[in-house]
């Protein structure tokens, strides 16, 4: 929950000339609140950069206040859309049901949906973050097709604590999602204090093909020297 439009806009014209000659393979996304969806759409017209939302809503239409709808988000230019994030989860009462019930509305309607999936340090101390995450992926994946999704791995004790996982445990874990999925080119992601300092790092793991990046998204000098990672 950050940046007012004012703020998106400066934020665009800082960020766009510093990943306009990144690679061609390296999708960027910038997924923003609500509100900010819209100064994209208009900001970001024929960019290579596209945009994600932050959640969407199971159902078309109807009374769910407060709630957004994939044509919605499809109307205003959006492409992607995060689902389960952690934080949804933890703090908004999202369940495995639920992210199963987004993720299938999002790509009826066209939509590539992000999904996320993480352990406590609970939970990882326990010795249960491949049980938890293998649950997470099993519910939420229920009749979704994975050759149109994205998951990104989000350890929760990792996330704006500043202890990073470590690249070689984060890569072990994604190898470990990989191994659940009956599309194996799925894209997966590592997340959870992703910085310009650890990127080059954590790009180098044979099995993390992406970055969903935090508080360091929020400055375009810090974001795109994470787009711009040296392989």
């Amino acid at each position: 929950m950050f940046k007012t439009q004012a703020e998106t806009r400066a934020f665009v014209q800082g960020f766009k000339p510093l990943v306009d000659d990144a690679p061609s393979d390296r999708d960027i996304v910038l997924c923003v609140p609500y509100t900010d969806l819209g100064i994209l759409s208009q900001t970001l017209h024929g960019s290579r950069i596209q945009i994600g939302a932050q959640n969407v809503h199971w159902e078309e239409s109807g009374a769910f206040t407060g709630e957004i709808s994939a044509t919605m988000l499809l109307e205003i230019g959006v492409r992607y859309v995060v689902i389960g994030h952690s934080e949804r989860r933890q703090l908004f009462g999202e369940t495995n049901e639920t992210v199963n019930f987004r993720l299938r509305a999002a790509q009826a309607a066209g939509l590539k949906p992000i999904l996320c999936v993480g352990e406590t340090k609970q939970q990882r101390d326990a010795g249960q973050a491949e049980a938890v995450i293998f649950e997470q992926l099993a519910k939420g994946l229920a009749g979704v097709d994975q050759t149109n999704l994205v998951i990104a791995y989000e350890p929760i004790w990792a996330i704006g604590t500043g202890d990073t996982c470590a690249a070689t445990e984060a890569n072990r874990i994604c190898a470990a999602i990989r191994s659940k999925l009956n599309y194996a080119d799925v894209p997966i992601q590592y997340g959870g204090s992703v910085k310009p300092d650890n990127i080059d790092e954590i790009m180098a793991q044979s099995d993390i093909d992406g970055a969903l990046v935090g508080g360091a998204s929020l400055e375009p000098e810090s974001f795109s020297r994470i787009v711009n990672y040296k392989a």
